[in-house]
């Protein structure tokens, strides 16, 4: 119990370090993604943040299991390298025990990873889509700055201004639009002191903007034939803001949810989440006899191929799950995967001194001598 409380310890930590810093370059990516459309008028701060946000329980079904991986492949590494494991194996310690050991925290992340494919990621998504629909019925001027020029509109082609705004977004004050017409390049110019959105079907989102006491010029520039009318009451629709974003649609949905569907997108996507937990205990198995390095090699000889392996694992899921989805293939496709690296798990671990023959051949990294 000692040996495998020390050696859970160490892949642990391992896998907490390596999943933190893999979010944080995920989620800061996605971050990165939608404040461009913030920064346009697009979308407004508060969508932005809690997308990402729910959108994390999602990531971390793929981000844990790689970050099991590669800590089982630093723990042990090091211990290779820093002569413990020639403690233990003289200890009786063999690589098989080594990769039951390994299967105690494996396990409790496989439940992690368990609950957060099918539980808690549906649940997350299922307030995206709120949010996404709660984002989609607000207009464009739902996402304007007072006192800032905004381009919005498709392509940008319209610039808006406005000076306030007033109870709750309603009324507005000192009101700027600017459009062109891409096909006859004419040029609208409504200016107007007041406004207020008016919606006429609260079911659709749908709601014109009622301007008051204002000019509204239209002509091509360059010639001398510009339109002025003055009014004191204009009205127009306003389309909706949005960035043109995908809803999470099955993703949304539960675990009870997809076993009532038999069409096969929905069967891909029960088996995805089914098999999340597996490849975690999967890729476990494949890191305990990988992470086996010689001094001589260097700590990150296996690290390179180890890698490869892994991506080549959830490729080939990838495109299981695409397979399936488009009628191509049954879902016995997945599984057959797993099978398939199931088997050259216990290969190395069972098969080890072929694969030592074979790794041997694996060039040294040279290292550079002291001045």
């Amino acid at each position: 119990m000692i040996i495998f409380r020390y050696l859970s310890r160490q892949i642990m930590m391992s896998t907490l370090a390596v999943s933190t810093v893999l979010t944080l370059l995920i989620v800061s990516g996605r971050f990165v993604k939608y404040l461009s459309y913030a920064a346009a008028g697009k979308l407004s701060p508060e969508f932005v943040f809690q997308s990402v946000m729910y959108r994390i329980p999602g990531m971390l079904v793929l981000i844990i299991p790689l970050g099991l991986f590669l800590g089982v492949l630093l723990a042990y590494g090091r211990m290779y390298l820093e002569s413990e494991m020639v403690v233990l194996n003289s200890s009786g310690v063999s690589g098989r025990r080594l990769a039951a050991f390994a299967l105690g925290p494996a396990t409790g992340v496989a439940l992690l990873v368990a609950l957060l494919s099918l539980y808690i990621s549906p649940l997350c998504w299922k307030q995206v889509e709120i949010i996404y629909d709660k984002q989609s019925a607000k207009s464009e001027l739902d996402s304007l700055t007072p006192g800032r020029f905004q381009n919005l509109g498709k392509g940008g082609g319209r610039t808006t201004y406005i000076n306030g705004v007033k109870e709750g977004g309603k009324e507005l004050d000192l009101i700027f639009v600017s459009e062109r017409d891409s096909k006859t390049g004419e040029l609208r110019v409504v200016l107007a002191e007041s406004g207020k959105q008016v919606i006429t079907d609260p079911r659709t989102g749908e709601r014109f903007v009622v301007l008051r006491n204002g000019y509204r010029y239209s002509g091509v520039p360059g010639q001398a034939d510009y339109q002025e009318i003055k009014y004191a009451e204009y009205g127009f629709l306003m389309p909706r803001s949005g960035a043109n974003l995908r809803g999470p649609e099955i993703e949304a949905m539960t675990l009870t949810e997809l076993l009532g569907r038999s069409e096969p997108r929905f069967k891909a996507e029960l088996h995805w989440r089914l098999s999340m937990p597996l490849l975690a205990l999967i890729i476990t198995l494949i890191a305990v006899p990988m992470s086996k390095t010689n001094p001589r090699q260097g700590r990150y000889a296996k690290l390179i191929p180890s890698i490869l392996l892994y991506m080549l694992y959830l490729t080939l899921l990838t495109s299981a799950k695409g397979m399936i989805d488009d009628g191509d293939a049954s879902v016995g496709l997945l599984w057959m995967i797993h099978a398939g690296f199931f088997l050259l798990a216990m290969s190395l671990i069972f098969a080890s001194g072929v694969w030592e023959r074979l790794f041997s051949m694996v060039p040294s990294i040279p290292k550079r001598g002291k001045a």
